[in-house]
């Protein structure tokens, strides 16, 4: 068993803190600009649109994960103290609230530029954003969050500002898993040279996120205690529709090329 006893803080200089989750969340963002900058180059896009479209993944990102987890996880306690929401340092974002920021943000975004539409977008940025995932998933492991349920696994974490009891490291899963994505998906655009039909990227990162996501609930705490009567878990319910728009977008993508055969 591996024990896990790490501070989530990496230093503090008297009111300011630094943290591994801050840092790592930081360092997604830093290296999806310069991915997404090879990748405008390449396409001959202006690079100047990368300084919005940072502001508005960041936003999307930020106040969808905050408002997914407040209004899917515990939508009466929030909706009853509605200035908790706001406050963000206490904890709580929700993966699937961020999925949503981001289709909406990237949705105001395309509006404004004619020359990169929507589906386009999204096919470029879903390859930083599975890298991000890593990223994310590994801060949650420096905060002993989003733990795994009880194992008797060679592997298991013994979290130790959680409990003793030795569990599933579901962070580290997620974590490789979207690492594992990324390789995929940035694969699939170099080699196609990013050639091929909008929204078949997108799709493909849909389906290998979500799908893995739902696989994944089956070793994880839940979240909240109302999700214990349930056969499927929140996460789990809230990853069937995404999945089903990544076969769709996939199978559009798929049709396009035969009708232009």
């Amino acid at each position: 068993m591996i024990y896990w006893d790490v501070s989530p803080e990496i230093f503090s200089v008297g009111f300011l803190s630094v943290r591994w989750y801050g840092l790592l969340f930081a360092t997604s963002f830093i290296l999806g600009f310069q991915i997404m900058t090879w990748i405008y180059r390449k396409e001959k896009k202006p690079v100047d649109d990368l300084n919005d479209l940072i502001w508005y993944m960041i936003l999307g990102t930020v106040i969808g994960a905050r408002l997914g987890h407040c209004l899917f996880y515990n939508p009466v306690y929030y909706l009853s103290n509605p200035l908790e929401i706001l406050q963000i340092w206490k904890g709580g974002l929700a993966s699937h609230g961020a999925a949503i920021g981001i289709l909406y943000a990237l949705y105001l975004y395309s509006k404004k530029k004619k020359d990169q539409p929507y589906l386009w977008v999204f096919d470029r940025v879903v390859i930083t954003v599975a890298l991000a995932g890593f990223f994310i998933r590994t801060g949650n492991l420096f905060n002993s969050e989003i733990i795994g349920i009880p194992t008797d696994l060679s592997w298991g974490f013994i979290f130790a500002r959680i409990d003793d009891i030795p569990r599933h490291p579901a962070q580290l899963y997620e974590a490789f898993a979207y690492l594992l994505i990324f390789v995929v998906l940035i694969t699939i655009y170099y080699k196609k040279e990013g050639r091929f039909r909008d929204g078949y990227l997108f799709g493909i990162f849909l389906v290998l996120v979500f799908a893995f996501r739902f696989v994944i609930e089956f070793v994880k705490e839940n979240q909240v205690s109302f999700e214990e009567g349930l056969i499927l878990n929140m996460g789990q319910i809230l990853s069937i529709p995404l999945i089903a728009l990544g076969i769709y977008l996939i199978v559009r993508a798929h049709k396009k090329v035969i009708e232009l055969k």
